[in-house]
């Protein structure tokens, strides 16, 4: 899944998308309003981490911006303030929820998990192909109900293949939603990914598998138990 973490305390950002990758989440910083208007705008999010107190524009105006543009990707608005004045201006101006600072990072990623599953909409809360479910939002994977153990970069390009089963996925889109934007090494770093995925798939029989299609990439499907 693929997050904007828009914060221009540099720390914090780097802190917060440090543990928020660690647990398989793509995440793309960037530290004033209005760059984070225009990536909001450009890139497709699972969710939005939002400052309030931001250089150039601050956190209100970018929330209700989106929303003027009809965007309903889920906000969590970071705030330093205190007061029901601030928690109730977040939420009038589009917010979906509001954490204050300091706060624990455990409660920020159980926030962020809650707003995922309810901005999933009409996509189903699991996804299934063959015997093999993933839960995006509680970052589970298993097998008849068996845990199948994945690294972070393993489930997000699992998760990536099963949105869209028997979809043909190149590499650089693999890439484009496994990877955050400041990756510069070689696309070929899917195939390590690939190649172990398959090995737990066949090792957990899972029923599916991944097949490479010649000159395009890789698709997910299910086959006979």
């Amino acid at each position: 899944m693929r997050l904007l973490m828009v914060e221009d305390e540099e720390r914090l950002a780097e802190s917060l998308s440090r543990g928020l990758r660690a647990e398989g989440y793509v995440v793309d910083v960037v530290g004033d309003g209005l760059s984070g208007l225009e990536q909001a705008r450009d890139g497709q999010y699972a969710a939005i981490v939002l400052d309030l107190m931001l250089p150039g524009m601050n956190g209100f105006r970018v929330c209700q911006e989106l929303r003027r543009d009809e965007n309903p990707v889920p906000i969590l608005m970071l705030t330093a303030k205190n007061g029901e004045y601030d928690e109730a201006e977040a939420l009038d101006c589009g917010a979906d929820d509001f954490l204050s600072k300091p706060f624990s990072y455990v409660v920020l990623t159980a926030r962020l998990r809650a707003l995922l599953r309810r901005g999933a909409g009409a996509r189903p809360a699991v996804l299934a192909v063959g015997d093999l479910q993933v839960d995006p939002a509680a970052r589970a994977c298993t097998v008849r109900g068996d845990t199948l153990r994945l690294t972070p970069k393993e489930f997000g390009v699992l998760e990536c293949l099963i949105r869209r089963p028997n979809q043909a996925l190149s590499k650089t889109e693999i890439l484009d939603s496994v990877w955050d934007s400041a990756f510069r090494g070689d696309v070929n770093i899917v195939e390590v990914y690939i190649a172990a995925l398959r090995r737990k798939l066949d090792e957990a029989g899972a029923h599916c598998l991944i097949e490479t299609v010649r000159g395009h990439g890789y698709r997910l499907v299910a086959v006979a138990g």
